[in-house]
């Protein structure tokens, strides 16, 4: 029966681009809900940047903008994302919006009518110099565990440990270095605690959809067990801070002046203003669609790390303000490449945009993701090598080579005419059957299943087709019999009714391959659906080149860090010939955190002419790793146990060697070569590691 589906993903935090991880997820989603489509179903699939709260408040501060204009830097990006990879949102949006707002403000009225909305007074960390309560991740100090300085206030990157910002060894906020003082203040608390929720969130997170489905994936429940228990164990929730105190940016919560909805509370309502905009926009009953009693199913893709929101604070709030619950929870794992964690603090990501500008297909990226995906809540690992040899191997040795070597004869000897010398109506099932166990993977999200289902099958066609020869009969087909003549045309005819059905299959990962395929080959006015697959085509246009080959060299641009614009100079010189840098003001200074750090070891880097590898000591209960161009003036065992300067807030840079975490400082003309050579900026003894340079 045609189902109705409201469909969405994470909304993506509006500081910064898209990196890697978004696009993995939705890829996933944008997967699931093409094949949706092509099964007959409505699918109302919409996206929005989640625009609130302090990082972004702090962020457009300090570039001296308004947040509405960061975030509206940050969304005018999206859509080159978004069409880049063939991502088909119906509409994006954005949680600082009128309808976010609306919606926002009339649920916290209905869960305060319902009586689960607590005012309660609390005592936190608040900075005395910026005049607002900080953030647990605007608070650091001295690990109260393992003694690690410069921890974040929530939780210790040294050893693990998860504490209150109030354990903290001598706290200071990172906004202004100033100790923060506790002060108390007014919250509102979401009880989610209450009786009425624990029975609720029993049922709905064990509950099945309507479809029979169960609502989490087997992972997912088992992690809600540990917050609800099992049985008769008595549930472990704790109610919901969901306000903050201005400055703030963020929706106004009713009836309490300076307050503001915790960006947690708005943003996933985001989904449901960004559904209510799309139904303005098409004319669709958007009340109707949220009803409790509407048959729409609700659809989320979320990744792991935001479990607890989407299974517990998320169904709880539409149940009690009389909205309808979302259906199911498509949780998945993160995306690592070579094995290490995605984290753009640590360079350790892939830049979509860079894959982008240098050329790089987006189906090969969509078909490797793919591939690695399940219906499991399973990481991912991108890996260069791997993405190289599968996507040469199956998608153009395999896949297109179908068609490429088929075709020809077709085109050469029959005029483009298709015939079936054997059981056509036997080969129709065969593919329509096929396709049908395609479809039932796809729609379960075992993605990687259904391609190594598809590359069995084209398997299968490469080998029959390499059975046959069909080259040896093509090289007498003059003086060929009307047997010989119909077998070739048999042979190439089933081979591309094979590839049709491929593409028919692929259409959800590939979405512009298969469109090439459908109109330029089989000459169809429109998209594949997924019972063209038993319809075996009767001709063929020309073929066309469909897909290059990646080139390894592509891998190694997309890992090599663009070279930096340079700043502009003035125009006065010192010594040396390099002109003094332009003005900057003392704001622009104290971004830039310098330490002193000790050199505890420091060796050659194989296969570099310039670089060490310096192993340093800041200070931080841990070592980092910098490469220095700096090979050419010392050996190692001239810089080991020297103290010197390093640019500590550097963004890493993944390099061919390794990760760089930062920049120590040296001194030289503008040739580094020159006769006066380079000098290794080092701090007057006594210094420690760890103080910081100002």
């Amino acid at each position: 029966m045609p189902r109705t589906l409201f469909v969405t993903t994470a909304l993506p935090y509006a500081n910064g681009s898209f990196h890697i991880g978004h696009i993995m997820e939705y890829i996933q989603a944008d997967i699931w809900v093409r094949a949706m489509r092509m099964a007959g179903h409505t699918v109302h699939f919409v996206g929005a940047d989640d625009t609130h709260g302090a990082p972004i408040m702090l962020k457009a501060e300090a570039e001296g903008i308004t947040p509405q204009q960061l975030v509206a830097r940050i969304a005018a990006e999206r859509p080159q994302y978004l069409s880049g990879f063939h991502i088909a949102f119906d509409h994006w949006h954005s949680t600082d919006s009128p309808e976010n707002v609306e919606l926002s403000q009339d649920i916290y009225r209905k869960l305060r009518a319902a009586d689960l909305i607590e005012t309660r007074e609390i005592e936190q960390f608040f900075d005395p110099v910026k005049g607002m309560f900080l953030p647990d991740r605007y608070i650091k100090g001295e690990c109260p565990k393992c003694h690690a300085k410069d921890q974040y206030g929530d939780s210790c990157e040294v050893c693990g440990a998860v504490y209150a910002p109030t354990d903290l060894v001598d706290p200071y906020s990172t906004l202004t270095n100033a100790r923060p003082v506790l002060k108390k203040s007014d919250h509102f608390f979401f009880k989610l605690s209450d009786p009425r929720c624990v029975e609720f969130l029993q049922e709905w997170t064990t509950g099945a959809n309507a479809q029979g489905s169960k609502r989490l994936q087997a992972e997912v429940l088992a992690k809600t067990r540990e917050w609800l228990g099992n049985g008769d164990e008595q549930a472990n929730l704790g109610d919901w801070d969901i306000s903050r105190d201005a400055p703030y940016f963020g929706i106004e919560i009713p009836d309490a002046p300076g307050k503001y909805f915790y960006v947690w509370l708005d943003a996933p309502i985001g989904y449901l203003a960004s559904l209510k905009a799309y139904c303005a926009k098409v004319n669709l009953d958007f009340d109707a669609l949220i009803d409790p009693a509407s048959d729409t199913e609700q659809v989320h893709f979320i990744g792991k790390d935001i479990v607890y929101f989407h299974a517990l604070f998320w169904p709880a709030t539409l149940k009690f303000s009389g909205r309808k619950v979302p259906d199911q929870l498509n949780v998945h794992g993160f995306i690592t490449v070579s094995g290490e964690k995605m984290s753009k603090s640590r360079g350790t990501g892939i830049s979509p945009l860079r894959y982008l500008e240098l050329g790089m297909n987006a189906e090969w990226m969509r078909y490797y993701i793919a591939a690695k995906l399940n219906a499991r809540v399973e990481d991912i690992d991108f890996n260069p090598d791997d993405f190289v040899a599968r996507v040469n191997s199956d998608l153009v040795g395999k896949y297109v080579n179908i068609a490429s070597r088929a075709a020809n004869f077709i085109s050469k000897h029959f005029d483009g005419a298709l015939g079936y010398s054997g059981d056509a109506a036997k080969l129709s099932a065969h593919w329509q059957s096929a396709t049908n166990a395609i479809q039932a993977d796809i729609e379960a999200r075992e993605f990687g299943r259904a391609i190594r289902e598809i590359m069995a099958h084209a398997d299968q066609i490469n080998q029959a087709f390499d059975a046959a020869q069909p080259w040896l009969i093509a090289k007498t087909l003059a003086q060929a019999d009307t047997t010989q003549r119909e077998a070739l045309q048999h042979i190439c005819s089933s081979a591309l009714a094979g590839f049709k059905a491929l593409s028919v299959m692929l259409s959800p990962i590939l979405p512009a391959l298969s469109q090439r395929v459908a109109t330029e080959l089989f000459g169809l006015t429109r998209n594949f659906v997924w019972s063209d697959a038993g319809v075996l085509p009767t001709r063929i246009n020309t073929f066309k080149h469909l897909m290059q080959r990646v080139e390894p060299t592509m891998l190694d641009a997309l890992f090599e860090a663009p070279a930096p614009e340079a700043a502009p100079q003035a125009a006065a010189l010192v010594p040396g010939g390099e002109p003094i840098a332009e003005i900057i003001t003392i704001d622009d200074f104290v971004k830039i955190d310098l330490r002193v750090a000790r050199i505890v070891n420091c060796e050659h880097v194989e296969g570099s002419t310039k670089l060490l590898r310096l192993t340093l000591d800041v200070g931080e209960g841990r070592h980092r790793n910098v490469f220095s161009g700096i090979k050419s003036a010392y050996e190692p065992a001239q810089l080991i146990g020297r103290l010197t300067a390093l640019v500590a807030n550097l963004a890493p840079r993944k390099m061919k060697f390794g990760v760089s975490e930062g920049m120590v400082l040296a001194a030289s003309h503008a040739d580094a070569n020159a006769d006066a050579g380079i000098y290794l900026l080092d701090p007057a003894s006594g210094a420690q590691p760890g103080m910081r340079i100002r």
